[in-house]
């Protein structure tokens, strides 16, 4: 596994969400938390009915356009 200098995994090392064998779940409380979170700093909107896969794609969405990465 590449890391960088601070021992954190590349973004290439994480699988693609989409090829989780969980991503059609619902997402877990704490996913759920940080979108709601991020997506107010956003000031956007969330359906309710997101998935584990979809959730995550949001986040790193949401994470670049409010400049948390």
């Amino acid at each position: 596994m590449t890391q960088n200098s601070s021992n954190i995994p590349e973004s290439s090392d994480v699988p693609d969400p989409s090829t989780w064998r969980t991503g059609d779940e619902p997402p877990t409380q704490r996913q759920r938390a940080y979108l709601e979170t991020l997506a107010k700093e956003a000031g956007e909107e969330l359906p309710g009915d997101l998935t584990k896969a979809e959730v995550s794609d949001k986040i790193d969405e949401l994470r670049q356009e409010t400049g948390r990465e």
